[in-house]
């Protein structure tokens, strides 16, 4: 079967009796061209099914019409995580308002910095990670902007985040203040870029200096209360998170989580096993999902805003293509949400 001839803009130039200048403005710029023009071109590239081709319209204006949103880890494991879902919900609104489309962007062959390279887009927003000096190379040569979102940078780099470090301690002191001294801590996985030299600025560092803190002021050492474990940021996680926690020798009375889909998997596991949450064995969460208070019992937290943490990085990310001044770091708020999980100390 004979494959029909594409249809160009110099055909509907040709037909139209246009320019092919005119008829790339009808597209991409019509404000430049004459209605009765712009009429005119239009109608005959309906007529031939005409569809300006996305790249050659890229190359024309000179940007893609798209924001990246840069995961931290594979797609697979940071779409788990309902929290990332609100984030990229906010995102999602700002790029629709915009006339943008939004571009997830895993880690290409395990690297970042490769997904950084090969992505179609006028501007990356990154969640949770150091931007390296590899990185801001990469972001420099190839003249993109970036927004940080729950990680940080050097200072000239827009961010969106809260005070880790303070809401890990409000966190572990209301555990605290209800007798536990015996807690399990069950922390975030590195990002996909990790290594010793930057693990200092990520989310989960700045909240064990708050948990480190939340000690001291109850005279206690880590050594002394806490036993750590990581895991990945899914539901599944959370269950099997929780049967490694039950073998432990000395059983905490108090399971501390850095994220609320992890908490709602150990609860589940709790009670098939039995064991009755926050009676039994307290848990408290972090990032104050929806999904945390339809938990029986309902679940203790840390409340961040993901949507608008999304949305205000977003606007940050289209002041700086508009060539705009945004505020350079936006401190969001969270507060502590007492829930029936997290009960006294039997």
């Amino acid at each position: 079967m004979k494959k029909e001839k594409r249809i160009t803009i110099s055909d509907i130039a040709r037909i139209s009796g246009y320019s092919k200048t005119a008829v790339s403005f009808a597209f991409n710029s019509p404000e430049k061209i004459g209605a009765d023009a712009c009429k005119r071109i239009l109608s005959v590239a309906k007529e031939l099914d005409f569809i300006p081709n996305p790249l050659a319209r890229s190359l024309s204006l000179g940007k893609h019409k798209a924001i990246g949103f840069l995961l931290p880890q594979d797609i697979t494991q940071t779409l788990a995580n309902p929290y990332i879902l609100e984030v990229i919900r906010g995102i999602g609104t700002i790029c629709q308002e915009k006339g943008y489309m939004l571009t997830i962007i895993p880690p290409l062959h395990n690297s970042i910095p490769e997904a950084v390279k090969n992505a179609t887009v006028d501007g990356i927003i990154t969640m949770g990670f150091f931007i390296d000096l590899g990185i801001s190379d990469i972001l420099r040569q190839r003249h993109l902007p970036v927004v940080s979102i729950d990680g940080e940078s050097d200072t000239n780099t827009p961010s969106v985040t809260i005070d880790d470090e303070e809401a890990a301690f409000i966190q572990l002191c209301a555990v605290l203040e209800r007798g536990h001294k015996n807690i399990a801590l069950v922390t975030l996985p590195y990002d996909a870029f990790h290594t010793e030299d930057n693990n200092k600025s990520l989310s989960v560092e700045k909240r064990k200096k708050g948990y480190l803190r939340a000690l001291q002021q109850f005279h206690l050492k880590w050594e002394d209360c806490i036993a750590e474990y990581q895991t990945g940021v899914s539901y599944n996680e959370g269950t099997k998170i929780a049967q490694v926690i039950l073998k432990s020798v000395i059983k905490p009375t108090a399971i501390v989580t850095m994220s609320d889909i992890v908490a709602i998997g150990i609860i589940q596991s709790l009670k098939e096993t039995g064991i009755k949450p926050g009676i039994d064995m307290s848990i408290i969460g972090f990032d104050g999902i929806d999904e945390g208070a339809l938990t029986d019992p309902p679940l203790s937290t840390i409340s961040q805003p993901g949507i608008k943490k999304g949305m205000m990085s977003a606007n940050l990310l289209f002041q700086t293509l508009n060539n705009e001044e945004p505020n350079t770091n936006i401190l969001m708020p969270c507060k502590f949400i007492a829930r029936t999980s997290l009960g006294k100390k039997i």
